[in-house]
């Protein structure tokens, strides 16, 4: 088994690793090293990755060290590790008594955890478990991109009763639509460039026992369906999309017509403001909240 492993220090990995799941969408096993740094690793059979010799590199302004090795054959137990339960919680009270007409919402908590870990959790009405096998798709709620959007969605849903139509785009592994579809959305579109994705979403769909639609889509080639109205269901669409920078400005300039709430995600810190400018300046979209971790972070924004 061949171990691609990617240092860099601790004030750059974001950036890095922003890079790195364009290349690797599953995700990367972290790693933290000796001296301040980070050390993101891949594995894969031979020919699978590439046979590098040690080198530095350089990301935008961070530099890098890149080296491989082989390794034992365990690297499916260290996959695993990277992937942890998360807790979402519920926004608290003077956030979820902010909905429209003055009344108020009790949304529950979200527990996503992957198959191999047992739930922790009681098992009562003030929080919903989500099983979410990633297989080859990103998104288990463990990376800051996801669980902003979720934070975010949980924010959303204490506003919207009766919750109406999502659309999911680059849903991944299918958390953020499974999330909607057990807050009350419906109905559910999930959306994919990646057809391992597809399939993951569709798996784990089924595992936790929502119905939810997924389709494999090229946002770059194809026509974005729903928000237009014209194939989709009636009324208000909301559109979630957990995306990094490029694709969310391609968005931008292609979404055929503003949602009522969009709630964007996989954004670096300091691409918020280009980002929410380029939605204002060609869909009036108006940023209602800004949510970060760390390097990143994730916008809700609205209509009028």
């Amino acid at each position: 088994m061949i171990r691609l492993a990617v240092r860099v220090r601790r004030e750059h990995a974001e950036l890095v690793l922003a890079e790195l799941l364009e290349l690797v969408p599953a995700g990367v096993e972290e790693v933290q090293v000796a001296g301040g740094s980070i050390e993101y690793a891949v594995y894969g059979a031979p020919g699978e990755l590439p046979s590098l010799p040690d080198l530095n590199a350089a990301v935008g302004d961070a530099l890098v060290e890149i080296s491989t090795s082989e390794t034992a054959d365990d690297w499916r137990e260290r996959w695993k590790r990277f992937h942890r339960p998360v807790l979402i919680e519920p926004p608290p009270p003077p956030v979820a008594a902010q909905r429209l007409d003055g009344g108020r919402l009790r949304v529950p908590a979200l527990h996503v955890r992957p198959p191999w870990e047992s739930s922790s959790v009681p098992r009562d009405e003030g929080v919903e478990e989500i099983v979410i096998d990633p297989g080859q798709a990103f998104g288990t709620g463990g990376h800051a991109t996801t669980r902003l959007c979720l934070e975010l969605l949980l924010g959303l849903a204490a506003l919207e009763r009766p919750a109406g139509p999502l659309l999911d785009i680059g849903t991944g592994s299918g958390v953020l639509a499974i999330a909607a579809a057990r807050l009350g959305f419906a109905p559910v579109l999930g959306l994919d460039h990646e057809r391992e994705s597809v399939e993951a979403a569709r798996a784990n769909a089924a595992v936790n026992e929502v119905s939810i639609e997924v389709r494999h889509f090229d946002l770059r080639a194809q026509a974005l369906p729903w928000v237009d109205g014209v194939d989709g269901p009636p009324g208000s669409v909301v559109v979630v999309a957990n995306l990094l920078r490029p694709l969310l400005l391609e968005l931008a300039s292609t979404m055929p017509r503003a949602p009522t709430h969009l709630l964007a995600g996989g954004l670096l810190q300091e691409e918020v403001e280009e980002v929410t400018r380029a939605f204002a300046d060609r869909l009036a979209l108006q940023t209602r909240e800004v949510r970060r971790g760390g390097e990143w972070a994730a916008v809700w924004l609205t209509a009028g």
